[in-house]
């Protein structure tokens, strides 16, 4: 195929990842014909480095969490319709201090949520988690709402199941290198037309619209995190498991009055845990591998090299939170996803007919599909 030959679709999109294919299945449940880019023959970046949490619990009431809770019945069709696995296991934060206490009490008594959301006692977490390490342990928060995916074989799957269900076309090992008008070019000269065009590259659609990715003011982060192998004689974690660390990173508990005296704590007496921005949570694929983390570096103090105290201060405060048979880690990685510091997603509309949606702020699991419903109602 050379230069002059030009497809035409009714929608491209570009960027294989979870907001990619996201807005690719909402387009094409109504009837349009997409096509999908995706540079590598894979999605490699931060869709498939991530805890594979469908995690509603850490939206602030109002608009985002509810689209969470669509993203959250988009992920169940998947798992009827598209075989992917999807576990409702839900969620348990754990307290080890009365500030973290006070927060999740809180929160409860705060409301406005429609699923389940209640304080458990020590006892009760046990009878939940066979993960929860009881040593310390006074109150947990139970919610319903959290799923867990393999983002690594879902992101997979998705794609396979939109080519085949709704005759997707995607252009693997494509990079896009400009789009002008409803024109894209891919790096080997080949031009595709699309009537409408939808950028989810995250940060790198700074090659495509340099002046409004420098005017958009968005901010990298870097965070670590590990696997452990396949947990011995099927044990399973249960629920999704968070520290009271993460308390201070979500928004959905900033409106908790005792959260300031919880960060005070954290400052006060653990300094590097909030320099490197870690907070801990766990999961379980459906591999058995339990996954572990995690850490925040922002702009400038972002390297390309993993820092070895970082897995260890996370692996210290893991092994305070919870008790699993085979804490080896076999795996190590990072992912860097892009932000903005106010906004809890950025939508820009470079040119008519095109639109870049990126930065959910690490919520890309949890939001992508009520997102792109939402983008596709309002185009």
């Amino acid at each position: 195929m050379d230069s002059a030959v030009q497809q035409h679709f009714d929608v491209a999109v570009v960027g294989g990842g979870i907001l990619g294919l996201a807005h690719a299945w909402m387009a094409a449940e109504r009837g349009l014909n997409v096509v999908l880019f995706e540079r590598d023959q894979r999605a490699t970046g931060a869709s498939v480095r991530n805890f594979g949490m469908i995690w509603p619990i850490g939206q602030p009431d109002g608009e985002l969490y509810e689209l969470a809770m669509q993203s959250r019945q988009f992920w169940l069709q998947l798992k009827s319709k598209a075989n992917v696995w999807v576990n409702e296991c839900g969620s348990i934060h754990l307290a080890r201090n009365n500030d973290e206490v006070a927060v999740l009490e809180e929160f409860v008594a705060e409301g406005n949520r429609f699923n389940e959301i209640r304080m458990l006692t020590a006892a009760d977490v046990a009878r939940k988690s066979k993960g929860a390490n009881p040593a310390g342990l006074l109150a947990g928060l139970w919610s319903d709402a959290e799923l867990c995916v393999n983002p690594r074989t879902a992101i997979v799957q998705l794609n396979c199941w939109l080519e085949s269900e709704f005759r997707v076309a995607t252009m693997r090992g494509t990079t896009i290198r400009s789009v002008k008008g409803k024109k894209l070019r891919t790096a080997c000269g080949i031009e595709y037309q699309a009537d409408r065009i939808v950028i989810c590259s995250g940060s790198d659609f700074e090659t495509l619209f340099p002046c409004h990715y420098r005017n958009a003011g968005l901010i990298k982060c870097k965070l670590q995190m590990l696997a452990t192998g396949q947990q011995p004689r099927q044990w399973q974690l249960g629920p999704h498991l968070a520290g009271g660390l993460t308390l201070r990173h979500y928004r959905s508990f900033e409106k908790c009055p005792s959260i300031s005296r919880l960060r005070e704590r954290v400052r006060r007496d653990a300094p590097l845990l909030d320099k490197y921005g870690i907070h801990v949570m766990v999961s379980q694929n459906d591999a058995g591998e339990v996954i572990l983390g995690d850490s925040h570096l922002y702009g400038d103090d972002i390297s390309p090299f993993d820092c070895a105290q970082i897995d260890e201060l996370i692996i210290a405060e893991l092994k305070q939170l919870i008790a699993i048979p085979d804490f080896t880690i076999q795996r190590r990685w990072h992912g860097i996803y892009a932000k903005h510091p106010q906004q809890p997603m950025v939508v820009i509309e470079p040119q008519p007919n095109c639109r870049i949606v990126t930065a959910p702020g690490g919520a890309g699991m949890t939001l992508a599909f009520g997102l792109a419903n939402r983008t596709w109602k309002d185009w």
